[in-house]
């Protein structure tokens, strides 16, 4: 049976995307952990996330990947998440001081959290702030449906994040990337040779010239000195083609530094 390994405790959103894969589901307690145990082969896969559509990419998820691992993108998930408000059976929404959640999904849901004036304190996990205001009236967080079951809470506020286009797109690392299927994505990190004038531009116009869509670009700093950066590229086509091996051919030959993530399935609309 194959053994999945995520982000946890049972109850977050990452389960939620894990148990879209059949075997067996091993929780990890930080995503770090989640690598690890792929990179060990204690499990045969690993599903963490990787953006947002609300706040954006999730940095230590990048950051391992291009910096720590030389795991792969086996696949991707894109999974509506619906926030909600937990608290303890009895507790009424205007006796909460505190809420707990992790740090994402308190950002998400910045607006409904204003009009409750309680503090916030930030959690490893939506379902380990589940799991901690268990018992405390005073306390809510903001969880998963299955986090409210897990702990014997409540759902006390549905739906609570700031925009309803709210999905988090998690993917599946492993040792080895997907073959081609003829509907595919690749992403690759890259940091020029020098910050000059045009030299991104020769990159993105490869792929313009050949027709290629991107589907996310993004910067961010490379951690060796001010003002160097690193590009993050998801695009349409999986690396073994022609067309695809060429262009990443003459990536290589323009930029200090490259790294491919992977090619994989396409899911959804992007």
């Amino acid at each position: 049976m194959k053994r999945i390994g995520y982000l946890g405790p049972p109850g977050t959103f990452t389960e939620e995307a894990a148990l879209t894969i059949q075997g067996e589901h091993i929780a990890y307690s930080n995503i770090n952990t989640v690598f690890q145990a792929v990179k060990n082969g204690e499990v045969d896969c690993g599903v963490v996330p990787i953006e947002n559509s609300i706040e954006g990419s999730v940095g230590i998820t990048l950051d391992l990947m291009t910096h720590d691992y030389d795991l792969k993108i086996k696949m991707e998930i894109l999974l509506p998440i619906s926030n909600n408000l937990l608290i303890n059976p009895g507790t009424k929404i205007e006796d909460l001081k505190i809420v707990y959640s992790h740090s994402q999904a308190l950002s998400q849901c910045r607006k409904f959290i204003d009009g409750l004036d309680v503090d916030i304190h930030s959690a490893s996990s939506t379902a380990a702030a589940a799991n901690l205001i268990s018992g405390n009236e005073y306390s809510g967080a903001i969880g998963t449906r299955r986090a409210a079951q897990l702990n014997n809470l409540k759902i006390a506020a549905h739906d609570i994040q700031d925009y309803e286009n709210n999905i988090t797109r998690f993917v599946v690392i492993n040792r080895k990337d997907h073959p081609e299927t003829g509907k595919d994505k690749t992403s690759i990190v890259f940091s020029l040779l020098e910050d000059e004038p045009g030299g991104l531009y020769d990159i993105l116009e490869l792929f313009a010239e050949n027709n290629i869509n991107l589907t996310k670009i993004e910067s961010r700093p490379s951690k060796e000195k001010l003002g160097r950066y690193l590009f993050f590229i998801d695009f349409e086509g999986h690396r073994d083609e022609k067309l695809i091996r060429n262009i990443l051919n003459i990536i290589k030959s323009k930029v200090g530094y490259i790294k491919i993530f992977g090619s994989y399935p396409k899911e959804g609309d992007d």
